[in-house]
């Protein structure tokens, strides 16, 4: 075992505090990364303050990862000392049921290992990026291309691949209507990627108090749904919308802006139970559906287009003794457009 710093809360109530835990020796397939950035992401929030349930405190979240591999055991082949590399929201799986052969470890049916409050194959408990080192297997390794600088990689590992995964699946590209509902951490970077698929992109938001950055990053329409007559506006108008709030949205009044065959997919947590009519699903034969994160493959193939499109995302950072108050922060919608960690000031 070898003792790394780290910020960790010791219960839900409690403010972070820095302190020390423990990593596990290099196995022969194990990676060593030495962390340089790491994102703050809702999830985190959720999970500290005990939102989404119990959580295993003292807990260290951090599931967007950015770093370099510091030392490898005898048996990696895929990353090097030296490399830049990445860890998002997964550091195992099966490995053996039919949806990680598939690529898709996020749905293991046998039940993924999240970076953080989970239980590993050794009977721990999991602890994410709030940390100075993490010891991950080389199968649950990114690799983060040149063509992105780390700090603006890290929230990629989350952020990113959650709008990538259903932008890819449901087929945004040329000749598709496609719509970002929220222009915050996640938002953000559904813009900026919807954009580089080639889609035409539109942010649906409260307000227009972001249609400036909106339009920067790469939206050709940007829409106030606080004005009822947007609703009426955009009827029957989209491809495919994909929210990403965690508020409780009026349901039927999304799914009316669907076209034929229409989706909306939601990506964001909302805690309390949506609902809609069967009328609403039956016009137009749309969709109502969910998305989580994506698989090693498709988040590799995520950082590979974000390097070969320069996206990145846009981002604010803190030192660790900042954590408490950038939760804040994000809770109250003041962050453009995500806290990033520097691991240096640990």
């Amino acid at each position: 075992m070898r003792h790394v710093a780290a910020y960790a809360t010791p219960d839900r109530h409690a403010p972070f505090h820095k302190t020390t835990i423990q990593r596990r020796d290099l196995g022969p397939g194990d990676v060593l990364i030495k962390i340089a950035y790491v994102g703050i992401c809702h999830s985190d929030i959720h999970a500290a303050r005990g939102e989404w349930g119990e959580a295993i405190f003292p807990l260290v979240p951090g599931h967007e990862i950015a770093g370099t591999v510091e030392e490898i055991g005898t048996g990696v082949t895929k990353h090097a000392v030296g490399d830049r590399v990445g860890v998002g929201c997964l550091v195992d799986s099966c490995r053996e049921c039919e949806n990680c052969l598939a690529g898709e470890e996020q749905y293991c049916l046998n039940g993924a290992t999240a970076t953080y409050n989970s239980i590993g194959k050794d009977g721990r408990p999991t602890e994410g990026g709030y940390s100075t080192y993490i010891v991950v297997d080389q199968d649950f390794v990114l690799a983060i291309p040149e063509g992105i600088d780390l700090d603006v990689a890290a929230p990629l590992l989350c952020a990113g691949i959650t709008l990538f995964s259903p932008l890819r699946h449901w087929g945004a590209g040329p000749g598709v209507s496609v719509a970002i509902v929220g222009l915050g951490g996640l938002g953000h970077m559904g813009v900026k990627i919807a954009h580089a698929m080639g889609a035409e992109v539109s942010v649906l938001s409260q307000s227009l108090s972001k249609q400036e950055d909106g339009r920067r990053m790469g939206a050709d329409h940007y829409y106030a749904t606080a004005d009822d007559a947007t609703f009426t506006k955009l009827r029957k108008h989209f491809d495919l919308i994909v929210s990403t709030v965690s508020a409780t949205l009026p349901i039927d009044s999304y799914l009316s802006m669907l076209g034929l065959n229409g989706t909306l997919a939601n990506v964001g947590a909302p805690p309390a139970p949506l609902t809609m009519r069967a009328f609403t699903l039956m016009d137009n034969r749309r969709s109502f559906a969910g998305s989580s994160i994506g698989g090693i493959r498709e988040t590799q193939e995520m950082l590979n287009f974000c390097a070969e499109h320069g996206l990145g995302a846009e981002i604010e950072v803190i030192s660790g003794d900042q954590i408490d108050h950038a939760y804040d922060r994000v809770v109250g919608s003041d962050v453009r457009y995500r806290f990033v960690i520097d691991t240096a000031t640990f």
